[in-house]
C-alpha cells in the first residue's frame, strides 16, 4: 500500500538571520518564522494526517506546534540536523562551496558528521516512521541539511536546488511503497 510521507524543514530561526551554522545547536523562531509556519498550517489543513513527528531541536518543535495545535507528536533524534562539530554557531561564511575541496571532507575532522551518516540516520528513521503499519500519511519536521541528505538517497537533490532550494517551511512531499521512498513534488506554502 502506497503512504504518503510530507518532510519538512523549520520556520525561519535568529541563526537563519544572522547567517550563522545552527546543525545541533539550536536558535528561536523569529516572528518571519512564525508566519511561515502558520502559512504551511494553512497550506496543510486539508491534508488528514495520522501522525506527526519532529526533531528534538526547538526550532523544529515550535514549527509543528504552530501547525498542529495540541496534536501529538513524537520528537525523534534521527530527525536532527548534520553535527556540523565545531563550526556550530560559527559564520556560514566559513562553510566551503559544495564544489570545493570537498565539501563533506570537512565537518567529520572538527567532531561533525560525514554526509553518508546522516543519509544513514534519516532513512534508517523514516523507514522506521513509515513501516509501522497505522502510518498512511505523515507530517515530519527537520532541518535544511539533514533534508537534503535524506532527498539525495531519493534523487539528485539539484534538481530541487535549481527550482529554487530548501526555504523555510518548504515540504518535500514522497511516497513510500516496498520499503522504497519516491520523490513527489516540492511544495513551497
Amino acid at each position: 500500500m502506497k503512504k504518503d510521507l510530507y518532510l519538512m524543514r523549520h520556520g525561519q530561526t535568529l541563526f537563519n538571520v544572522r547567517r550563522r551554522i545552527q546543525g545541533w545547536c539550536d536558535s528561536p523562531l523569529t516572528e518571519l518564522g512564525k508566519q511561515q509556519a502558520l502559512k504551511a498550517k494553512e497550506y496543510l489543513k486539508d491534508i488528514s494526517f495520522d501522525h506527526y513527528y519532529s526533531s528534538t531541536s526547538e526550532r523544529c518543535c515550535d514549527t509543528i506546534e504552530l501547525i498542529i495545535g495540541d496534536h501529538y507528536y513524537k520528537r525523534l533524534k534521527g530527525l536532527k540536523e548534520r553535527n556540523f562539530g565545531l563550526f556550530e554557531g560559527e559564520s556560514e561564511d566559513l562553510n566551503p562551496k559544495f564544489d570545493d575541496f570537498g565539501y563533506d571532507d570537512l565537518f567529520p575532522h572538527y567532531g561533525g558528521e560525514r554526509r553518508e551518516d546522516v543519509q544513514k540516520r534519516l532513512k534508517e528513521t523514516l523507514t522506521d516512521v513509515m513501516d509501522k503499519e497505522d502510518h498512511q500519511t505523515v507530517l515530519a519536521l527537520s532541518h535544511a541539511g539533514a533534508c537534503m541528505c535524506f532527498l539525495s538517497t531519493v534523487i539528485d537533490p539539484g534538481e530541487v536546488l535549481k527550482s529554487g532550494g530548501l526555504t523555510n517551511c518548504c515540504i518535500l512531499h514522497f511516497t513510500f511503497e516496498n520499503d522504497t521512498f519516491k520523490f513527489v513534488e516540492i511544495i513551497r506554502p
